[in-house]
């Protein structure tokens, strides 16, 4: 049976988290584990990952950082703690508030298992004819700007580098998350840039694939601040430089 681990980042979270959903699909898909990453809450967070972790019978693990570290140090924290399990075919990670549902999930590892040349598939954002997409305008246009910035940096035509469901075969996330990133936010952006630094541009074009979407819905409570969004150029430039 093929075995997929993936990390779910938190940062106070409690009150948007929905443990009935997680045990739902472990439920329904016996090879999947789920590596929830505590990232310094101070809400009651720890304690409903807990209450998850005592239903789940050993499929749930919870990793509690005492600070808030950041999504780019929480993710890689679980990606880390998983890599130790050689037996893991694919690694992934999405977001806590389930605006990627499950399903989608497997959305993403039915392409990668479809298609063995291809390492990373990550989820695109793209609202299309018989896709349910729900962006509000105001957090839409900006995003679009980001991306075209992001792919400009890149110099990758990737439509959306920030939608937080991206799944990875064992060896190339072993090359990936191995050293600390360079920003806590962008991150995602640093993810492209890194396999590019392993495989080059032409390989990367060809070993990485964007799956559209069926269904994302924004949910209420982004951790995103007019702070990071003050940073973003700055945190462009700095990947840029760092990894040209």
């Amino acid at each position: 049976m093929q075995k997929i681990c993936l990390i779910v980042p938190c940062f106070n979270e409690a009150s948007r988290l929905m443990p009935e959903e997680f045990l739902r699909y472990l439920s329904e898909r016996p090879g999947v584990s789920l590596c929830f990453v505590d990232d310094g809450s101070v809400d009651d967070t720890g304690s409903v990952l807990g209450q998850m972790r005592s239903m789940a019978e050993g499929r749930v693990s919870v990793i509690t950082l005492q600070k808030n570290e950041g999504k780019a140090e929480a993710v890689r924290t679980g990606m880390l703690e998983c890599l130790k399990n050689r037996d893991i075919a694919l690694l992934g990670y999405m977001d806590a508030d389930l605006s990627t549902p499950l399903d989608e999930i497997d959305l993403l590892i039915d392409n990668l298992n479809n298609a063995p040349g291809i390492l990373m598939a990550v989820g695109s954002r793209v609202k299309r004819l018989g896709s349910d997409i729900e962006r509000s305008m105001l957090r839409h246009y900006p995003s679009r700007l980001f991306a075209t910035l992001a792919s400009i940096v890149l110099d990758l035509p990737v439509y959306d580098t920030q939608c937080g469901a991206k799944i990875f075969r064992y060896d190339i996330a072993m090359k990936i998350f191995g050293e600390r990133f360079i920003t806590r936010w962008l991150f995602d952006v640093e993810i492209f840039a890194r396999i590019m630094k392993v495989l080059g541009r032409s390989s990367t074009l060809e070993a990485a694939l964007e799956v559209p979407l069926r269904r994302w819905h924004n949910k209420k409570g982004s951790k995103l601040g007019l702070g990071h969004i003050v940073r973003v150029p700055l945190d462009l430039l700095r990947i840029y430089l760092s990894y040209r």
